[in-house]
């Protein structure tokens, strides 16, 4: 039984051409870049470029951020030619609905960092101001890329009305399980599919991008005729 939806998959901390068209092969629809400089898989704008030119049509760029300079946000989307935005810091509404007239038609993503202390307040508070949501892992000093996952039951609570990727320590072992409890709309995977830090493995984008098509064509595991 097919699920009738197609979901939307994003790689984001790509650093190297060979991983991007890798992931380009295998049918992904995103490819996120960090400019945050302390992150391990930063990569600077320059560089991010040169990948991008060699992304095919309708594969997004992504531009990931966090409470940097809004004239720095809008100067590396428009060199790179980024698709969209992705604010993992705290950002306030003002600054997305300023930033969106600087960048526009780029797009607005906000990540949530979900805990046990997040409310439906927390994702509303954005809901005039972006396109979507991405749901990270909130883990206390760090603002992405950790690695685990969180308790998938509190999305319930938080009324999201608008799309968003799930994200937070997505791997070719939990994907299937991810996607049968959460149904997003998009899956956001990173250091689950990596060797090291901002050097993806190949076979691993290879199986989990496999692994979501499965999904949306097998239909879920539940038992149902």
């Amino acid at each position: 039984m097919s699920t009738g939806q197609r979901i939307r998959i994003k790689i984001c901390g790509t650093t190297r051409l060979a991983d991007a068209l890798c992931a380009v092969d295998a049918g992904v629809d995103a490819l996120g870049f960090i400019f945050y400089q302390k992150s391990p898989r930063a990569i600077q704008p320059q560089a991010a470029r040169a990948i991008i030119k060699q992304l095919p049509p309708f594969v997004d760029a992504v531009g990931v951020f966090v409470d940097e300079e809004l004239q720095r946000v809008a100067g590396i989307v428009h060199e790179c030619c980024l698709g969209y935005v992705q604010l993992h810091g705290s950002e306030s509404p003002a600054y997305c609905r300023e930033l969106a007239t600087l960048v526009a038609p780029c797009q607005i993503l906000k990540a949530i960092r979900v805990g046990e202390q997040t409310t439906a307040e927390d994702v509303a508070f954005y809901h005039n101001c972006v396109r979507g949501y991405l749901l990270d892992t909130y883990q206390k000093n760090n603002v992405g890329g950790t690695g685990q996952t969180f308790d998938w039951a509190i999305i319930d609570r938080l009324q999201i009305k608008k799309t968003f990727l799930l994200a937070g320590g997505l791997d070719i072992d939990n994907i299937r399980a991810a996607l049968e409890r959460v149904r997003p709309y998009g899956v956001d995977a990173n250091s689950g599919l990596e060797d090291a830090p901002g050097l993806k493995n190949h076979t691993l984008i290879q199986r989990f991008i496999t692994t979501v098509r499965a999904f949306e064509a097998d239909g879920p595991s539940s038992g149902q005729q």
